[in-house]
């Protein structure tokens, strides 16, 4: 299907990419796959001057945002990108870059990370024929809404965006989708990572059984009732979900302490579960739930969740799992992962690199994507395939 809609169809504009550097290596992963892709691809129109510049060995160009030693910067594009259709990446949660100040080294802050895309696309607003940002991990994306006298920082974000000139956001599993509802009349763009969650999963566990009476579909919290009711129904097995109840009458860390984590749902004594969320910050929820799913003699824990952030470390983590609490933990690589998380027996990634850099693709040509954003067809094939491999 995908290659008939690719052989009469002609880009918008020539293609490039300005991959910040906090997200080099996903960008890199993109770029090679689009560049492979396309050596091979077949247009009925490839003689004409739309194509010119389509099959490149690399569509990077190379964008920095020095610093003064006051801390100030600027973004400098080193490439023409008069004309082009520009994709710039940008990871907000890579801690791992640092900069000076007045001789002393900080490290780059999600709001350091914003300043420098603005600065790049400030840099190429009057040149490129097209902006679209991509940004797996939407920033200031947990401050989605507003109570009393509180910032939306979120929605502040995206009408900057838009204000600077950006045509679409692009981004993945936001902690509340309906935040798009602040930019209503500009492209925006949340894509998920089930299939690719199930993909990793199944090729490391070959003797899951994807029944009723085997697997389950747990939420951590009522938040994320929307992504386990999706998996589940995919699947075709039950959910369950847990709340946390809280005391309300104290605040600890700018939030009411959870007072205990109550389950809702059938038995899942015997059945091997599934828990899904979007990010893993300190951990702590996550592991609450697989603790409790093993008190409640569940066999195996799988933890799902598109970013994780891991801000407490790792030790923790090490602890349930040398315990038993749970057996493997799915990430994506659209954030900065640390590089002791890659060495950890428990980890598994869910590569995300060939999707993004499929979208890009699709969105280049002015192709639907509404497509390649329902995983529900590819989660299908994948789980009959699988079913069929273990039968033989």
């Amino acid at each position: 299907m995908s290659k008939n809609l690719f052989e009469n169809a002609i880009p918008v504009a020539p293609l490039k990419l300005a991959v910040m550097p906090s997200c080099e290596q996903l960008g890199n992963d993109v770029d090679s796959y689009i560049s492979n892709i396309r050596r091979i691809r077949k247009h009925n129109e490839a003689a004409s001057i739309a194509f010119k510049g389509y099959e490149e060995d690399t569509y990077k160009v190379k964008v920095c945002c020095p610093r003064f030693g006051s801390g100030e910067a600027k973004g400098m594009i080193g490439t023409s990108v008069r004309g082009v259709d520009l994709f710039v990446m940008t990871d907000v949660m890579n801690h791992s870059l640092t900069y000076k100040v007045t001789g002393h080294t900080n490290h780059m802050s999600p709001d350091d990370h914003f300043q420098d895309l603005k600065r790049i696309i400030s840099a190429a607003a009057c040149s490129a024929k097209r902006i679209t940002v991509i940004m797996p991990f939407l920033y200031e994306s947990r401050q989605h809404k507003r109570d009393k006298l509180e910032s939306l920082d979120s929605s502040l974000a995206l009408n900057e965006l838009v204000e600077y000139g950006v045509s679409n956001i692009i981004t993945f599993d936001a902690h509340d989708p309906r935040i798009n509802n602040s930019i209503p009349l500009n492209g925006f763009d949340n894509f998920l990572p089930p299939y690719q969650f199930m993909r990793a999963l199944l090729d490391k566990n070959k003797d899951l059984l994807i029944d009723r009476d085997h697997l389950m579909v747990i939420s951590p919290d009522e938040g994320a009732m929307h992504r386990a009711v999706y998996f589940a129904n995919v699947l075709g097995v039950d959910m369950g979900m847990f709340y946390k109840r809280r005391d309300y009458s104290k605040v600890v860390d700018g939030r009411n302490p959870i007072v205990a984590h109550e389950f809702l749902g059938d038995n899942v004594a015997g059945k091997d579960v599934i828990i899904m969320d979007d990010m893993i910050s300190s951990g702590e929820s996550m592991l609450d739930t697989a603790r409790e799913l093993k008190d409640r003699k569940a066999g195996r824990v799988f933890i799902c969740t598109t970013f994780g952030l891991f801000t407490d470390g790792f030790e923790k983590f090490d602890e349930y799992y040398e315990r038993g609490y749970f057996n493997g933990v799915i990430t994506t690589n659209l954030t900065y992962r640390d590089p002791a998380l890659l060495t950890k027996p428990y980890y598994y990634e869910a590569d995300m690199s060939s999707f993004l850099g499929m979208i890009i693709d699709y969105l280049n040509h002015d192709i639907s994507i509404g497509g390649i954003m329902d995983p529900t067809e590819k989660m299908r094939v994948l789980l009959e395939e699988y079913n069929k491999a273990t039968r033989i």
